[in-house]
């Protein structure tokens, strides 16, 4: 019988083949864990499980990249206690600066195709750009990996998402990413592999996107065939392909040549409708970073459009980089230079205001427009506050008239 590319992955891993809904132990390639989570997965290692030494260090990746540079004492004692223990156990970390997990460990190919790469975020599935089983975990979970080397899964059904047309002007990989959360709802793909087709021709950014809203979708895995620029780029194994004769528990089928620039309303990632019902809408704040869309393509897609424009006085627009690689390339462009004469800031990369503990906390009433991955009330700070989440070249109209704006307008 045929497998998806999830059930390819763990039966390799399992050293069988594997069904949906069957379980079976695992050793992962690669577990990571990053700063704000790291000191309580130590504890429940050393006091709960009586672990005072990991089972295989080099499976093990730790960054801070949550709150970079730490905004407090407690962050800061927290991420030394994350250092001191990569020092004493042997562990790789990336450093304060370096980045977003997700995107480091791409770009480091510590993330490979064919892997199981589990990680104590719940963005995790971003890893599936480029071909891995990629999944995130809670801290106990993540413990007893470090712990013994393996874990238990269950083998998820698969969900066949098939692609069809191109991009338009102005519409982007975020746009299809909110196109099926509207389409498929925030538990459209519970505890299932999103398998994202027809995209061969896509690069390796906007695979990122796709695969970091998955779990938006309620999936365990989102994963891209390792074709085109991943393939070129990335080894890939041998047994691991598009196998025809795969059984998918579904299929959803999307035509790009129809999209429009969508937008995500307060306070639900699938509440997301057409740009044009939501233009005129007037923010304070403006967002552009996360393993969702904080790469160089999408700083140079908002400095497109915002080139020889300023921000406008009543928006304030917060640029963070996904890598120091990322922020790198678009100094050495001008990318960066554009975005700054239109009145931008910068920020450390890493994952900055996401998740609101730092780098641009929002504030009872704000509204802001992310290019990031949830709205959730509270998400980014004052639970009064709004966000509305879409494209950087949205992002960028947006900055400049104050209002929602589609980047086909300007």
């Amino acid at each position: 019988m045929g497998q998806t590319l999830s059930e390819q992955i763990l039966s390799r891993a399992a050293g069988k083949a594997v069904q949906p809904g069957e379980l079976v132990i695992v050793e992962p390639d690669v577990v990571m864990g990053h700063d704000s989570l790291t000191p309580s997965i130590i504890q429940i290692m050393k006091d709960e499980l009586g672990k005072e030494r990991v089972h295989n260090p080099d499976q093990i990746v730790l960054t801070n990249d949550h709150v970079s540079p730490p905004s407090t004492v407690g962050v800061a004692n927290n991420q030394n206690i994350s250092r001191r223990f990569a020092r004493e156990q042997g562990i790789r970390m990336f450093e304060v600066g370096r980045g977003i997990c997700h995107q480091v460990l791409v770009e480091e190919q510590v993330a490979r195709p064919g892997y199981i790469v589990l990680g104590s975020d719940s963005h995790s599935t971003t890893y599936g750009a480029v071909g891995a089983f990629g999944s995130g975990m809670g801290s106990t979970d993540i413990a007893l990996i470090w712990a013994t080397g393996r874990t238990w899964l269950r083998v998820p059904e698969t969900i066949k998402v098939q692609v069809s047309g191109s991009f338009g002007p102005g519409v982007t990989p975020k746009d299809l990413a909110l196109k099926l959360e509207r389409d498929m709802t925030i538990a459209g793909a519970t505890y299932a592999a999103v398998e994202y087709h027809g995209l061969e021709w896509l690069p390796l950014n906007g695979r990122q996107t796709l695969s970091s809203m998955a779990v938006e979708l309620g999936a365990k895995v989102g994963i891209v065939p390792p074709s085109g620029e991943v393939a070129e780029r990335f080894p890939v194994p041998d047994w691991l392909y598009v196998d025809p004769d795969a059984h998918y528990a579904r299929m959803v089928e999307v035509d790009l040549d129809g999209l429009v620039p969508q937008v995500a309303l307060p306070h639900a990632v699938d509440n997301v409708v057409d740009i044009s019902d939501i233009a005129g809408t007037p923010v304070n704040v403006i967002f552009l970073g996360t393993c969702t869309n904080g790469r160089y393509e999408d700083m140079r897609a908002a400095a497109d459009v915002l080139d020889g424009k300023q921000v406008t006085s009543d928006v304030r627009l917060i640029v963070t980089p996904a890598s120091s690689r990322e922020m790198h390339r678009a100094a050495t462009d001008g990318t960066l230079a554009t975005l700054l004469e239109a009145g931008a800031v910068l920020t450390t990369p890493g994952c900055g205001m996401c998740m609101g503990r730092h780098l641009g906390t929002l504030g009872d009433d704000d509204v802001c427009l992310s290019t990031g991955n949830r709205n959730f009330k509270g998400r980014m700070g004052a639970p009064t506050s709004s966000i509305y989440l879409a494209s950087p070249s949205v992002a960028a109209a947006t900055a400049i008239t104050g209002r929602i704006t589609d980047p086909r307008d300007l």
